[in-house]
């Protein structure tokens, strides 16, 4: 399902055809969110994430739902390569040191969604439904510091919105913290692509909609980034 600031979910097509299909078409990694599990209180289907990974030649993240270590347990021994966490760390940041001491810190991404709020960000849950008492620079510090191998950085007011990435939070990120961040929200055409790794240092590029409803294509996006020298890998 794809939205805009969450909401207003449309189908976009079945996960495992889908997995596979981007898997085929070039895509570096494949990230699973089920942004409603936390709201709903509910984990992820283990059984979707077994399907998705048996297609899968590429990394795969899964996310959403998960509230203990044990949930880490599950998703890895399911298939995937990486979990994203992002309301429970908040409410529980220890997690993220359980985490990463159990299983390494390869496997634990945290997903940090943010809204604008005055001189800094704020950090949202639950789907980007709550606000909670974070702010981004001082989570992001925290983040790092217990041990999380990548953070995952979505701008909820760009999301869905096809306006660009937020650059200027991106940068803020980037020069905080070492470990790999991956933007997210906001992507709407392949210059927005070579924007952002032309303009920031991130890492790592999600995107939904301009591929699930197939508006760009993942080669052409590589092929245009590689044009503009930027490295990436074109099979």
């Amino acid at each position: 399902m794809k939205g805009i600031n969450f909401t207003g979910l449309r189908d976009a097509g079945d996960p495992v055809e889908l997995g596979r299909f981007y898997s085929n078409a070039g895509a570096d990694e494949l990230v699973f969110l089920d942004i409603t599990a936390s709201h709903e209180n509910r984990n992820i289907v283990l059984e979707m994430v077994h399907q998705v990974a048996t297609q899968l030649f590429i990394p795969f993240s899964v996310g959403g739902g998960i509230r203990q270590v044990e949930d880490f347990e599950r998703m890895l021994t399911a298939g995937a390569d990486k979990v994203c966490v992002n309301t429970a760390a908040v409410a529980m940041p220890t997690l993220i040191d359980e985490a990463a001491k159990a299983f390494g810190s390869q496997c634990v991404v945290v997903a940090i969604d943010v809204t604008a709020g005055g001189d800094d960000w704020i950090v949202l849950t639950h789907g980007g439904r709550k606000r909670s008492h974070r702010r981004l620079r001082d989570w992001l510090a925290e983040v790092a510091d217990r041990g999380a191998g990548e953070i995952l950085l979505t701008s909820f007011d760009r999301d869905g919105t096809k306006s660009g990435y937020d650059l200027s939070l991106l940068k803020v990120a980037c020069d905080m913290v070492t470990i790999p961040i991956i933007a997210s929200g906001g992507v709407g055409s392949i210059e927005h692509f070579v924007e952002l790794f032309s303009q920031s240092d991130t890492d790592a590029a999600l995107a939904a909609s301009v591929f699930h409803y197939g508006e760009l294509t993942i080669r052409e996006v590589k092929q245009r980034l590689a044009k503009a020298g930027i490295a990436v890998r074109l099979t």
